[in-house]
């Protein structure tokens, strides 16, 4: 984890790596240790104040209506691109952001483009990631899987199992011995999706949702929940 001030964010070792790529995973408080809840309704202010606490002062965002789909969207403007669970972008200077609230937040970079990608279970099991790089295409692509549910928190009916299941092999990301119904591991069956769409080098977070006083959870919260993004942008 990374502090701005008050505020919190978690950052990738591979994605700060790449030259001129700003990126973090907010939580709950801004860089003045506000509250920064970043679900539906959030005004450009509130954008402002995330880009200022992943390092990208006054940078604009571009965000998406996100609905547990396969849908990839360029974005070319800041604000609400469309309906989509993924956003590409080749504009310097633009962030391009998901959120959630348990669901695995993954940031993309490659030669001048980044993407950001919402994957709960519905969108593994729907193909979200492996869509995503159809769209960016061939390259060296290095990704960030951020702060999500950990398997030990996530108990989950066979139908998960089922769904996520059909491409991404149950032994890699089932646990069976943590409890009478099984466990899933997001974070892991992201992880193996991006290396089998052609990522090179992928960097899993060990940040837990659910386990973090620093981060919203809708499985511990409920509907009271509120949410935190990963951005990433090419900076002028």
């Amino acid at each position: 984890m990374t502090g701005h001030g008050f505020g919190v964010i978690v950052t990738s070792k591979a994605l700060s790596g790449q030259s001129r790529v700003s990126h973090g995973f907010t939580g709950r408080l801004d860089s003045h240790a506000e509250p920064l809840n970043l679900g539906r309704g959030v005004d450009e202010s509130t954008w402002l104040r995330a880009a200022d606490l992943v390092g990208a002062s006054g940078a604009p965002v571009a965000f998406a209506s996100q609905v547990h789909g396969r849908e990839v969207l360029h974005a070319k403007r800041p604000g609400l691109v469309g309906e989509a669970d993924a956003l590409i972008c080749d504009q310097p200077g633009l962030l391009v952001a998901m959120r959630v609230a348990d669901c695995v937040p993954i940031l993309v970079a490659g030669d001048g483009v980044v993407a950001a990608i919402h994957a709960g279970w519905r969108g593994l099991a729907a193909g979200i990631i492996p869509a995503t790089m159809a769209a960016l295409g061939t390259g060296r692509w290095v990704a960030a899987v951020g702060p999500r549910i950990c398997v030990d928190c996530y108990e989950v009916g066979e139908e998960v199992v089922d769904g996520v299941g059909t491409l991404v092999p149950a032994s890699s990301f089932v646990r069976r011995d943590l409890g009478t119904r099984p466990h899933a591991d997001l974070g892991a069956a992201a992880a193996h999706q991006l290396k089998e769409g052609g990522v090179t080098e992928v960097d899993v977070l060990p940040v837990c949702t659910r386990c973090s006083a620093r981060h919203w959870s809708h499985r511990q919260e409920g509907q009271a929940a509120g949410r935190q993004a990963g951005l990433v942008g090419w900076m002028c």
